[in-house]
């Protein structure tokens, strides 16, 4: 993640949070049932994720207001693993037709839902696509200027969630304000709105942060949960302007970096591998394969991302260089 040549250490460590979250929401006991921690865990590893998905397609879209190279570099990126998942998730399930085409034109998180089993996370590539399509409309029809209009959506969204008292859920109408949320930390972060954000973001106690989010994703937090956009924001947005922290510097770690780095594979891949025998047995048995488990899934991920995901990210660069070669010629 850069901002020219300089890595954003901090959201690599940030996204190998949040996939971790989700991973351990989905395979492992967090807790008593009673504590509801797994109902947590998993809002809060999204929260953090989608806030890093609207900061970086913001950011890049700022400094290359390009929509063709954008759309084919999401494209590449995005797409075929994702539907290369979809083809054997789909046909394992033996999936209607019209499922098909919900999950692979990335509707599916619209009533009547398609996602569910093995492609219950679907939802949020989902919400991810459709914003992509959202914010290069945007650019398309207004350029760079466009992008004031995110702010405006953000509080717009969450307002519909107030009015509809809803605290989590998967559809985009319902869930979009937290990638909306990224979105304004980039605005703030690239100067949009003053320096003054940026100074008010670096002066933010981080801890503090931390308790609050964790907070507004707990099912019991109740309106709480309509500041998690906001709260998830935030706290990335501290560690961005303010790195000299004892948080901003744990995120700054091989590790976490690795982990980032294979995220989106380890997300798409893992309700597939949870079926399979390593996934299997009640009690004892099962948590006993976890570790097998676990291992399988970064494996995939590993050759997922190095040896089929690399390439096409490649193919689209290339292309997108092309085509705006022909463009200037």
């Amino acid at each position: 993640m850069t901002k020219g040549d300089v890595r954003l250490a901090v959201l690599d460590g940030w996204r190998g949070i949040s996939i971790l979250l989700v991973l351990a929401t989905h395979f492992l006991p967090l807790g008593p049932k009673s504590w509801q921690l797994n109902m947590a865990s998993g809002p809060l590893g999204m929260a953090i994720f989608f806030t890093l998905s609207g900061f970086l397609i913001t950011h890049f879209l700022i400094n290359r207001p390009n929509v063709a190279d954008f759309l084919i570099r999401r494209f590449f990126r995005i797409i075929p693993l994702a539907w290369l998942y979809l083809v054997i998730a789909l046909t394992f399930i033996g999936a209607r037709s019209e499922s098909w085409v919900a999950h692979l034109l990335f509707f599916a998180n619209w009533p009547p839902e398609q996602v569910g089993g093995v492609t219950s996370h679907f939802w949020s590539l989902c919400v991810e696509a459709q914003f992509y399509v959202l914010v290069a409309l945007m650019v398309a029809l207004l350029g760079r200027r466009g992008l004031y209009l995110l702010p405006i959506f953000c509080v717009l969204i969450t307002g519909y969630r107030v009015l509809h008292e809803v605290h989590v859920a998967i559809n985009t109408y319902y869930r979009l304000d937290e990638i909306l949320a990224g979105c304004v930390v980039a605005l703030a972060y690239n100067g949009w709105f003053g320096e003054k954000p940026r100074r008010y973001l670096a002066e933010v106690n981080q801890v503090l942060s931390v308790v609050l989010l964790v907070v507004s994703c707990h099912p019991s937090s109740g309106f709480m949960n309509y500041f998690r956009p906001y709260l998830a924001a935030i706290l990335v947005g501290a560690t961005l302007e303010n790195n000299d922290t004892r948080l901003a510097s744990a995120l700054d770690n091989k590790v976490l970096f690795y982990v980032a780095s294979i995220s989106y594979a380890l997300y798409v891949i893992h309700p597939l591998i949870a079926q399979t025998w390593l996934g299997s047995g009640e009690g004892l048995e099962k948590y006993l394969k976890r570790p097998l488990l676990f291992a399988s899934v970064f494996l995939l991920a590993h050759l997922s991302t190095f040896y089929f995901e690399r390439k096409w990210i490649a193919l689209g660069r290339s292309i997108s260089r092309k085509l705006q070669m022909r463009g200037t010629t």
